[in-house]
């Protein structure tokens, strides 16, 4: 439950959001179902986008930390396989709707929106846990193995939300697996 009207704003925004899209959801609904008036809400957010950009910061920290303790005292090679662990055990949520980010970057497509440029950054932040455990493993073409392996995790994550959850992330961490080893490490 969360311990102020802040948070809980945010985290109805984030489970509305998700389930509805950013432009499906309107303020009043997100007012309506946090139980929090209209005044407190523009007492933290001057806007709809400033609270976007906030319930995808949350969502951004919440996924960071769950993978720092999920992956916490594992090997680099473990760790980027266990991230694919992770998107299998994500699909099988009863409530599973895709990528809260890639809806961002879809709803906000000008690359310069700083709703967009925000959903970038999370996704970059995955392209660099794959980089730096790749580095550590003394992998070569670390940014070009890197983007690999992110673009299986995006694309098992994408054809989960398109054709249904399913056995998408398990494929991916085979797939993953695979190219560590072609790359040696």
């Amino acid at each position: 439950m969360a311990s102020n009207k802040r948070e809980q704003l945010l985290v109805t925004a984030v489970q509305l959001f998700y389930r509805e899209g950013y432009h499906g959801t309107g303020i009043d609904r997100i007012l309506a179902e946090s139980g929090v008036a209209k005044m407190t809400l523009y007492k933290y957010f001057k806007s709809k986008d400033e609270l976007i950009l906030a319930a995808l910061q949350l969502q951004h920290e919440q996924i960071v930390a769950r993978m720092h303790e999920a992956l916490a005292g594992l090997a680099p090679r473990e760790a980027i396989l266990a991230v694919f662990d992770g998107l299998q055990q994500l699909l099988g949520e009863a409530d599973f709707c895709g990528c809260l980010f890639l809806h961002a970057a879809a709803e906000f497509h000008d690359r310069d929106h700083p709703i967009h440029r925000q959903a970038a950054a999370h996704k970059r932040a995955l392209f660099e846990f794959f980089r730096l455990r790749l580095q550590a493993l003394g992998a070569r073409e670390v940014d070009s193995l890197a983007a690999q392996l992110q673009f299986l995790f995006e694309g098992a994550l994408s054809m989960a939300h398109l054709y249904g959850p399913g056995e998408q992330g398990r494929q991916a961490r085979e797939a993953a697996d695979g190219l560590l080893q072609v790359a040696g490490v």
